[in-house]
């Protein structure tokens, strides 16, 4: 509870702060709008186009309902490869030849392209909510066992027995000892996986599903409506970064501040 307060606190400080990563959006934004006078409407319509559409498409019901369905696609996805990504990882680290029977696994898992995992999903569970979940789970589920499992074997011994040596209780080698080194280990691959997330949700809705943002995407596509898939696409970067800037990257900071 008091972490939580203090994550409360240190929001405003954070979203002052937030001036540089704004600086790029608005940088990229004038990328975008050289690339579109530069090479026409029909390959890349103009910014100002996008957000009107984007709008529009915001006072239609159906947009609502397809982007919540895909933030809970996505969202369900990623807490779920979080979870048991991260204690798999973990208890696999703690021995020397789980860690090495595992790695070739996690290897053939990442090298597997999603496209594979949707067709196989597509069969298996036909189109459901059930296959674009499972696609996510199994393509992002290496990310984050990965990390879990370094940051597991990486351990200071050095650190631990100096810890131990000041009779140190249980709880501060937990909270102190053990969790700063694998978080440092768990957050970046957390962060990879929810970007994963992101863009497979869209992948496997585009192929698997006739409801979701992917599959307004399909439309957009067939359509040739360059406009609208482009506002979708910035429908999924925006909730991407309002989860990453505005939930977790709060967290990451309050739980590193012994870094400072």
């Amino acid at each position: 509870m008091k972490a939580l307060i203090n994550i409360m606190r240190g929001v405003p400080r954070y979203l002052w702060s937030g001036w540089g990563a704004l600086s790029s959006i608005f940088l990229l934004i004038a990328l975008w709008d050289y690339a579109h006078q530069s090479y026409g409407q029909l390959v890349l319509p103009a910014p100002k186009d996008s957000f009107i559409a984007l709008w529009q498409m915001f006072q239609q019901g159906d947009t609502w309902q397809d982007i919540q369905l895909t933030f809970k696609r996505a969202i369900l996805s990623w807490v779920i490869v979080v979870g048991f990504g991260s204690v798999i990882g973990m208890v696999a680290g703690l021995f020397v030849t789980t860690s090495m029977m595992t790695r070739p696994l996690m290897t053939i898992f990442m090298g597997m392209p999603p496209i594979a995992w949707i067709i196989l999903s597509m069969i298996w569970f036909g189109m459901s909510d059930t296959s674009v979940i499972f696609t996510i789970v199994v393509a992002a589920f290496p990310l984050v066992f990965i990390g879990a499992l370094q940051g597991t074997r990486t351990l200071d011994n050095d650190l631990r027995e100096m810890a131990q040596s000041f009779n140190a209780s249980r709880w501060m080698m937990l909270t102190d000892v053990y969790f700063p080194h694998l978080f440092s280990y768990l957050f970046p691959s957390w962060i990879t996986a929810l970007g994963q997330s992101w863009k497979i949700v869209v992948m496997a809705e585009l192929l698997s599903t006739n409801n979701g943002v992917g599959a307004a995407l399909a439309v957009a596509r067939t359509q040739l409506d360059t406009v609208t898939a482009l506002a979708l696409v910035v429908i999924m970067v925006g909730s991407l970064l309002v989860v990453e800037y505005l939930l977790l990257e709060p967290i990451k900071r309050e739980v590193e501040q012994w870094r400072k």
